[in-house]
């Protein structure tokens, strides 16, 4: 199986729906009030240019599907996102017109190979943390508390323990970004060597 990597902008109240405010709602937009510099674009870029295939909620990837495949930039990072495979979990998308797409089960993801990066996808995120198929998450935490929207977090079964690999800030608003992994059955996570 591949390794599935959660990757959110989230706010201290661990709100993570509309950050780049495409969903027209009053609070949308909330993560480019801040500025994030040189290191956030780079950890971003980095991030995506390592990943081997995004794995979607239906909705996410709709929304990715109807803004991405136009779009360019200097870096490269439109160019990989709309050339790497991407797997969707979906029980509804049937037909899905984004080139190197496949609509796949939660276990289907068992047969999926290399990194395997999650943006968005609320539902899929819960679905993978309820089952333990996360092997990171990255957080990347803006200062603010916007006292509504969904919690990328609901209600779990059990307890999930994580460990904080790693805590950076980058730019100069305040956000930061936190790497966490499972912990294993001995108490500690894996390192990230």
């Amino acid at each position: 199986m591949g390794r599935i990597v959660i990757s959110q902008f989230v706010t201290l109240d661990g709100v993570f729906e509309d950050p780049g405010g495409s969903e027209g709602i009053d609070r949308g937009g909330w993560a480019f009030r801040f500025e994030r510099g040189e290191d956030g674009d780079r950890f971003k870029l980095d991030e995506v240019m390592a990943a081997d295939g995004l794995l979607l909620g239906r909705t996410t990837y709709e929304g990715f599907a109807a803004a991405w495949p136009s779009r360019t930039d200097e870096f490269g990072f439109a160019d990989k996102f709309n050339s790497m495979p991407k797997y969707v979990v979906s029980s509804t998308l049937t037909d899905p017109e984004w080139n190197n797409t496949r609509v796949v089960t939660l276990d289907e993801l068992a047969g999926l190979e290399g990194e395997l990066l999650v943006n968005g996808s609320g539902q899929l995120v819960q679905a993978l943390v309820e089952r333990g198929l996360v092997d990171e998450l990255r957080l990347m935490v803006f200062p603010t508390l916007l006292g509504t929207g969904r919690r990328l977090f609901g209600e779990l079964a059990a307890e999930q323990p994580f460990r904080l690999v790693s805590a950076r800030p980058v730019g100069d608003d305040g956000v930061t970004v936190l790497l966490y992994q499972p912990v294993t059955g001995d108490g500690h996570g894996e390192s990230l060597a």
